[in-house]
């Protein structure tokens, strides 16, 4: 009799899957979104009985880390022990099928509460310092959609538009988000047509209490759109085509070259959400049908990745 046959696990090295849910499971407002949610989930009716609320919300979460459809997310729990783990359910209970995944995700959809759990997230990080309220950047990302036809409809998704970037066209939508200009994290999600521009957006960004708002040279004008704020001073980049004729021998043109610069360096922090929902999460394409799902989707999905940027600071200030 092997050692594989009695259960016990011999290896003491962590994959990061595991690694990433041990500081999830530390650094999520569990207690707080579960109070959230509670309200809109059954307690119990006729039949079966529904799985815990803390089960079917690490559930949830565990798609977006890992990319995985509903289907997918069955089929990992036959597969891979840690998501059962991570999702408290024992070796030989009932799991969560595709169908009762999706209900759990339409009734959050339902209720809003993808806006609510990033506030929530926000709120717990606000409470650590972490998420200040001084100064925003605001940016867009293109986010792709199948462009095929094969479906019942024989039509591409109608809310999803085409855009085009540099000499390529792009079909999907846009992410647009305002982030906290010091720690980077992500304060407000916006999801439109990819061909919507960048200004038409940029004031919604804004959370309200800042003082000063950065953008690229896409929202040029931002600050005398009808919805801007009296209150906040924009730096938007200069259009590069300007830039570039700046003469860097003039010792103005030096000047405000250098000025660029550090309204660029500043920029730079948003960047970082887009690379973690991308990257890190795999997020690189739509899943859904329709601006409202997807967005209910990219706002979990930033709310997950403030929790991740953070999580080192978090766990340090954690007692041992």
């Amino acid at each position: 009799m092997n050692q594989t046959s009695l259960g016990l696990k011999l290896t003491v090295k962590k994959t990061r899957k595991q690694e990433l849910l041990a500081q999830m499971e530390q650094v999520v407002p569990w207690a707080a979104l579960i109070e959230l949610i509670t309200p809109y989930y059954p307690e119990g009716r006729t039949g079966r009985p529904p799985f815990s609320l803390s089960t079917m919300l690490r559930v949830h979460f565990m798609q977006q880390w890992f990319g995985l459809s509903d289907p997918a997310m069955e089929e990992a729990f036959f597969d891979t022990p840690i998501y059962r783990e991570f999702a408290q359910l024992g070796d030989f209970s009932r799991l969560p099928d595709e169908s009762t995944i999706l209900r759990f995700r339409h009734r959050l959809d339902k209720h809003k509460l993808a806006e609510q759990i990033l506030r929530t997230v926000n709120d717990s990080l606000s409470e650590r310092g972490l998420l200040l309220k001084v100064a925003s950047v605001v940016d867009a990302t293109l986010i792709a959609a199948p462009s095929s036809t094969k479906n019942k409809d024989g039509l591409r998704d109608p809310e999803m538009h085409s855009a085009q970037k540099g000499n390529q066209w792009h079909f999907g939508m846009k992410a647009h988000i305002g982030v906290d200009a010091d720690s980077g994290l992500v304060h407000t999600v916006r999801g439109t047509a990819a061909n919507v521009n960048d200004v038409t957006e940029g004031n919604s960004l804004l959370h309200g209490h800042e003082e000063v708002a950065f953008g690229d040279a896409g929202y040029q004008g931002v600050d005398k759109r009808p919805d801007a704020k009296a209150n906040v001073i924009w730096r938007v980049a200069m259009r590069p085509g300007k830039r570039r004729a700046l003469n860097k021998d003039n010792e103005i043109d030096a000047l405000i070259h250098k000025l660029e610069k550090l309204k660029a360096s500043v920029r730079a922090k948003v960047e970082h959400p887009f690379r973690v929902i991308k990257r890190q999460f795999g997020f690189v394409k739509v899943r859904y049908r329709g601006l409202k799902k997807n967005t209910a989707q990219l706002t979990t999905l930033f709310a997950l990745s403030n929790l991740w940027m953070s999580r080192h600071r978090i766990l340090q200030a954690m007692p041992a």
